[in-house]
């Protein structure tokens, strides 16, 4: 059973900067995708950024270029760099196992204006 834990969310202003991480256990990680994404209320949940096994990326417009998605695969675990924040950025972040098809139990960011 495929476990992903979420950490480095919180409260942060406009302008600022925040790294999410996610570490997986019980997965392969190595060789699946991995991909962050973002839920507001009342909204569907949305692809944020994207990582394929061998480093591929790619990322929502809406962020292209102030965050970064990277992977350690010796420690099983994929980053989210946010830079230069948003109000719009706010929401709950998940981190997705692609391969294994899981969730992890998400982390808040919330970016005061």
């Amino acid at each position: 059973q495929v476990q992903l834990v979420e950490s480095g969310g919180g409260l942060v202003q406009a302008g600022g900067s925040l790294r999410l991480s996610c570490t997986a256990s019980g997965s392969i990680f190595s060789v699946t995708t991995m991909g962050w994404y973002r839920q507001v209320p009342g909204k569907q949940r949305e692809l944020v950024a994207a990582i394929t096994r061998g480093g591929s990326t790619n990322y929502a417009d809406s962020v292209k270029g102030r965050f970064t998605i990277s992977r350690d695969n010796a420690k099983n675990t994929v980053y989210l760099q946010m830079n230069s924040l948003k109000p719009e950025d706010t929401g709950v972040y998940y981190c997705y196992d692609v391969g294994a098809v899981s969730w992890g139990q998400g982390t808040q960011v919330t970016v005061s204006s």
